[in-house]
């Protein structure tokens, strides 16, 4: 692969990223509030009065060539401690508000709601964004990548929905300390959003092409502020918390262990747009378990980091590279392992420089010999053009007060000493949002390390209202190491073409079909073909929201290393040997607009050593809205191969109860059977926050063997947190 070739691509797409913003000619008028304002749902004040009224929204979906055929008005006001916004939802008529739940941050497509997306910068890539559903449940994260939103940030802002006959009304205060901005700003990115289900009608206030989502801040219109907003000024929180736990192995028949500990938080705001974030002794036992799956991978499974420390601003740290190429991976850090303490800075230098520093140390374990370990990570973003960037990120991984003699401990296994990453990331995104794209370049550091330790990747990826295309490859050197990350082949090039064409009928209960071709081609170091996997398939959306997608598939695997296609570690097949079959499938997905919701994924063909796999997956769920939402999760598959492996059956069965009984009182249940890892794990959280970003936990977890029914090991934890403003 020429890569002077690929570069030539992306510098010749920059003259896309320097076009004036695509809405620049909405804007609203915000003005200093004429009289107080109290929170309450209820619009009678006089500011409100005179406030300015935007309506006529735009519909993005089911189709963007129309305007909204559900009113929205939306009105905002500002004091000096608060952003006051006004939304007045308007119901179809004989129509039913659909919610999930009253937890924070609800799902979006399954949900009536109102979003506001902020971007206080005006660069196109970063901001905030609030919103609640109909019933208030509240929706709130900082913004990434142009139209991303990370979840997982929560903070203080006040909000309250009142509902009518004909419509519900948002009311919300978010104060200037709860966002990041600049001093003297008189403009900033904004725009609002509308989800109504019983009309399945997504609508924004600028008009917004229907294939990307309304978050998109490239097509935001502006707020002009009558004066600059008061001065952002620093803000100190304090989070501490207790813990008191008691857990028993049962397998060892080891006596009852009672855990105690005490740690916490400080969140310090550092200039108008950077914080500092410190911690000491860290506790995740309120963080929700992972959903099982059935491995049948030859490689390492991925799942997603879930503790909060890690996932604000997380996206400066873990968006470099790509889902199968993670420098760095924050699940490395503290898995099984006490952390000690940390730190975390991250934000914004000046309106185009954003920087993330973070700092971990991890205790040491006595059993297994690990030493103490320090992860250390930096990431330095520019902003070029209209919407682009250049990254650097550095990852120095360090065990420390470690010198390890080979055979001086026989039964404890040998850890590195250090592994470092240096690497250069390019990101493209185009002033419309079309042209997209990434080139990235890594080098690992570590003991011993041979030549070939280099891994280089780009794409560049077109999406207009009917075309998606989308080119990319990969190599990853096979000395290549990256033990803070997620890396799980190495020693190979892969190519990977894509290409997908909608079709719009002019009526009918269909909305959208059409074809799309994937393939992804994997090469050796001697560029000789060892994998690839062809999948072509036919999606059929429908103007309920639902989809159906049918799929045809072709894959041929030579094995680089003897593997178990059961992971029942039984016989394995040769490396060497070349294995190829076919498949078919569909997905379905069922439109979210009803009490009853359900999905379903089913693949039949072939398997390894000419033997045979059936698939099927589904989701089924019902809401008693808003108070209570079950779902049940299942995924079976069926292995037939020839001796010694022979017929195999894996069935995981996975329920869930999620009882919301106000939007501060929540207690989730959730069991899954794993039959391929003979477990039955059940998990139940009782959350109480009693104050805003202040919890009381209350968690319970077993393990049993499924037969003879049995407990493995059970654990219950008491958790309190109080958030401190100083």
């Amino acid at each position: 692969m020429n890569y002077f070739f690929i570069c030539c691509i992306f510098l010749l797409s920059f003259f896309y990223a320097n076009a004036q913003k695509k809405n620049a000619s909405f804007q609203y008028p915000i003005h200093k509030a004429s009289s107080p304002l109290k929170i309450d749902g209820i619009a009678d004040e006089q500011a409100w009065k005179d406030a300015k009224t935007v309506t006529d929204f735009f519909m993005v979906l089911p189709m963007d060539t129309s305007a909204a055929s559900v009113r929205t008005d939306v009105s905002m006001t500002y004091d000096q401690h608060s952003v006051y916004l006004l939304a007045v939802c308007y119901n179809p008529p004989n129509s039913t508000l659909m919610v999930e739940s009253l937890r924070r941050d609800f799902s979006f497509v399954k949900n009536d709601n109102f979003l506001v997306f902020i971007d206080p910068f005006e660069d196109q890539t970063t901001g905030f964004a609030f919103g609640t559903n109909a019933y208030g449940a509240q929706w709130d994260g900082t913004m990434y990548e142009g139209g991303k939103v990370d979840l997982n940030w929560d903070n203080k802002w006040e909000s309250q929905v009142k509902r009518y006959n004909d419509r519900w009304v948002l009311e919300a205060a978010i104060p200037f300390k709860t966002i990041r901005y600049k001093k003297d700003s008189r403009q900033w990115g904004i725009n609002f959003s509308r989800n109504d289900l019983p009309t399945t009608e997504k609508s924004s206030w600028t008009p917004i092409p229907r294939q990307f989502p309304t978050a998109a801040l490239a097509y935001t219109g502006t707020l002009v502020w009558d004066q600059p907003p008061p001065a952002p000024r620093s803000n100190i929180s304090i989070i501490p918390y207790v813990l008191g736990g008691l857990s028993k192995n049962h397998i060892t028949g080891s006596k009852t262990e009672t855990d105690k500990n005490i740690g916490g938080d400080v969140k310090v705001s550092i200039g108008p747009s950077l914080n500092l974030d410190l911690t000491y002794r860290p506790d995740f036992s309120q963080v929700e378990v992972d959903k099982q799956v059935t491995n049948l991978s030859r490689f390492e499974l991925f799942f997603p980091e879930r503790r909060q420390f890690f996932l604000e601003n997380g996206d400066l740290f873990a968006n470099f590279g790509y889902s199968d190429i993670r420098p760095f991976f924050s699940r490395r850090i503290g898995l099984g392992v006490p952390i000690n303490f940390g730190a975390r800075l991250s934000g914004k230098l000046d309106k185009n420089t954003r920087i993330g520093v973070m700092d971990m140390q991890t205790a040491k374990v006595e059993e297994t010999g690990l030493p103490s370990q320090n992860f250390a990570v930096v990431s330095l973003q520019r902003k070029v053009f209209k919407r682009s960037n250049i990254g650097i990120l550095y990852i120095d991984k360090a065990s420390l007060r470690y010198h390890p003699q080979p055979d001086s401990v026989p039964d404890k296994p040998l850890y590195s000493t250090y592994n470092r990453n240096l690497g250069l990331e390019y990101n493209l995104a185009s002033s419309n949002n079309m042209w997209t794209g990434k080139a990235m370049l890594l080098k690992s550091f570590h003991p011993g390390a041979g030549k070939d330790d280099w891994t280089q990747a780009a794409h560049l990826q077109y999406s207009s209202r009917r075309w998606l295309i989308m080119g990319q490859f990969q190599h990853v050197g096979e000395d290549y190491t990256a033990e803070a990350g997620y890396v799980p082949r190495r020693g190979y090039f892969k190519l990977n073409p894509m290409l997908a064409y909608n079709f719009f009928p002019k009526g009918g209960h269909l909305l959208t079909h059409g074809p799309q071709w994937t393939s992804n081609y994997y090469f050796d170091n001697a560029f000789h073909k060892t994998d690839h996997s062809n999948i072509l398939s036919y999606l059929f959306t429908f103007r309920s929201k639902s989809t159906l997608n049918l799929i045809a598939q072709n894959d041929k695997v030579q094995l680089l290393v003897p593997f178990d296609p059961t992971n029942l570690r039984k016989d394995s097949l040769p490396a060497g040997s070349i294995h190829q079959w076919n498949s078919i499938g569909f997905d379905y997905i069922g439109a979210p607009q009803h009490l009853f919701t359900y999905n379903g994924s089913f693949r039949y063909g072939g398997y390894y050593a000419g033997g045979h796999l059936l698939t099927a997956t589904g989701d089924i769920g019902y809401r008693f809205q808003p108070y209570v939402n079950i779902t049940l999760s299942a995924s079976y598959n069926q292995l037939r191969l020839p001796q010694p492996w022979g017929k195999q059956n894996f069935l995981l069965v996975g329920p869930r109860i999620d009882v919301t009984f106000t939007n501060t009182l929540f207690f989730t249940t959730y069991v899954q059977y794993n039959e391929q890892q003979d477990n039955l794990n059940i998990n139940a959280r009782f959350q109480w926050r009693y104050k805003p970003a202040s919890d009381l936990f209350l968690v319970y977890t077993d393990n049993y063997y499924p037969g003879p029914f049995a407990v493995k090991n059970r654990a219950v934890v008491l958790k309190f947190n109080y958030w401190w403003n100083l």
